[in-house]
């Protein structure tokens, strides 16, 4: 691969991770309490996805 091919794209995801990392933390400094509301809702749904797989492998096998 030659260098000019992958620079852009390459240059795109670190100003789209800086972007993001700078919103997020302007979140969590203006609004800590919807933060950590936010941060719950998505380990709640990270859970009930977790859970819905156990349930499809455990019905798979009976």
């Amino acid at each position: 691969m030659r260098d000019g091919e992958t620079g852009p794209m390459v240059q795109a995801k670190k100003i789209t991770l800086y972007a993001l990392t700078v919103f997020v933390l302007y979140t969590i400094i203006q609004s800590p309490e919807r933060a950590a509301d936010l941060v719950q809702i998505g380990f709640e749904g990270v859970s009930s996805a977790a859970q819905a797989v156990g349930q499809f492998m455990t019905a798979l096998i009976n």
